[in-house]
């Protein structure tokens, strides 16, 4: 049995029947990944020995192996970010996601690539090198979760974690052919992931099978006090709403989301998932996001002043490496200058400058007012329709290397998932068929807030219909 090929659900039943045994399992999914990571490095470290369970439980993810993006604490186990800055760290504590995945009795093989510090649209600013795409090992698979996202997409394992601050869970799962969650924002608790912008981080599970994903959101999701930006509301039950009824949902087409620059074959892929959805009942209806074109600006310099901020903890003083200096201020500055890649640097120096005296106002407080309006656009189409349809991103996988030396390229692979970002709403990225080149495209579905369960049924009752996410590209 082919048991990559299996949905975490039904991978779960199996094991708690006794059909499967759990070391088999575990043993299966780690040489699966000791076999072909050498080609797509997107594990950084594979535990030696697995997380495993203790008694049984009924949980519907018991046993279920998954791994673990970089910027969020195990305990016991290496975090660096992938950043040569927390080379040496090991985390002192559990992140509250990693609590509840190990109370759900899943199996954590280890961490995963990433940008670093979430720092990319590509996964090729790790300190360990970049991740592959396994559609194609010469394309990047998205970022900054790409390791979580090939991860899925080579069948490693059925989940992983990642995190969302700008897109980085939706378009690496849109280049490899998954389903990413970005939940609304206080949905789940940030306590023990690393921080990039703290106002617009959101941890969330990568999937093929849908189901998987409402499982794993409602494993983590939930208040937590030691996160003061963490939602005290009850949490439904994803899996539940997993009816496939879709019929008249009003599906919203964000005018600015259709324009000039969005590639042909990804604009086709969403033509033909329209004809899906509409054959199931939804109706669609045309809107507009009329700020849409100052996202992109507006979380560049609100994403990169929180980084910058939360990035000055990291000299070397308590955890991390150390280059250490006669003078004190030397050792700072050595430390940071070395340990903190180019693409870190970057974010940092236009962070400090937008928050810069004399300088504050014109950028920062400027962004944060636009980022306002963002918001009232989407409280305001939420009047008009029930969720949003949009392309996860503009173009296909591009070539490793392609965008290195072109940031606002790079920066306008996320055009798409920005919004949705500083807006805090929930967006979700499905797969919706491939290029002529055999590349995945995603589509992106965005819904108000805490619609986490339209959301998912939408993608439940396209899955019902298609198979784009049980194809896996031939690695073997």
């Amino acid at each position: 049995m082919e048991l990559h090929t299996l949905p975490a659900w039904e991978l779960s039943a199996l094991i708690r029947r006794g059909d499967l045994g759990l070391t088999d399992v575990v043993s299966y999914f780690g040489n699966r990944i000791r076999s072909l990571d050498t080609t797509f490095n997107a594990v950084v470290n594979l535990f030696d020995s697995p997380l495993l369970p203790d008694a049984q439980t009924d949980s519907p993810l018991w046993g279920v192996p998954v791994l673990i993006k970089d910027n969020i604490n195990i305990h016991g186990y290496p975090m660096t970010c992938a950043s040569n800055i927390l080379k040496g760290y090991v985390a002192a504590y559990d992140a509250h996601v990693i609590e509840r995945i190990k109370n759900a009795g899943m199996v954590i093989l280890g961490t995963v690539n990433m940008d670093e510090f979430a720092f990319g649209s590509s996964c090729e600013t790790s300190c360990y090198g970049p991740t592959r795409n396994p559609w194609d090992p010469a394309c990047v698979p998205g970022g900054s979760s790409g390791g979580s996202a090939a991860a899925v997409g080579a069948g490693y394992v059925p989940l992983t974690l990642g995190s969302d601050t700008g897109g980085s869970i939706r378009q690496p799962a849109a280049f490899c052919g998954a389903v990413g969650v970005k939940p609304t924002y206080g949905l789940v608790s940030r306590y023990g992931l690393a921080a990039f912008g703290s106002s617009l981080d959101q941890i969330g599970p990568i999937s093929r099978d849908v189901r998987d994903a409402a499982l794993m959101l409602q494993t983590i999701a939930g208040r937590d006090r030691r996160d003061s930006t963490s939602v005290d509301r009850s949490i439904p039950d994803y899996a539940a709403a997993l009816t496939g009824d879709i019929n008249g949902l009003r599906i919203g087409l964000p005018l600015e989301y259709f324009v000039e620059g969005l590639d042909p074959e990804v604009r086709d892929a969403i033509e033909k998932l329209k004809m899906v959805l509409a054959a199931r009942g939804a109706v669609f209806v045309d809107v507009s996001l009329p700020h849409t074109q100052y996202a992109v600006a507006t979380y560049y310099i609100v994403a990169s002043s929180e980084a910058s901020t939360n990035l000055s903890r990291f000299d070397g003083m308590r955890y991390g490496a150390r280059k250490e200096q006669t003078e004190l201020i030397d050792t700072y500055r050595v430390t940071r200058q070395q340990g903190f890649g180019k693409e870190a640097k970057r974010r940092i120096m236009l962070g400090s400058f937008s928050l810069s005296s004399g300088y504050y106002d014109a950028y920062y407080g400027k962004a944060q007012k636009v980022r306002t309006m963002i918001k009232r656009d989407f409280q305001k189409v939420f009047e008009a329709c029930d969720v949003l349809l949009s392309p996860t991103a503009p173009t296909p996988p591009f070539k490793i290397g392609e965008k290195c030396n072109d940031p606002i390229g790079m920066y306008l692979s996320d055009v798409y998932t920005i919004p949705a970002s500083l807006a805090g709403v929930p967006a979700f990225s499905m797969p919706c068929g491939f290029t002529d080149n055999g590349l995945p495209v995603g589509a992106q579905l965005i819904g108000n807030y805490f619609a986490e369960e339209t959301l998912f049924n939408v993608i439940y009752a396209y899955q019902q219909e298609t198979d784009w996410h049980k194809r896996f590209p031939v690695l073997l």
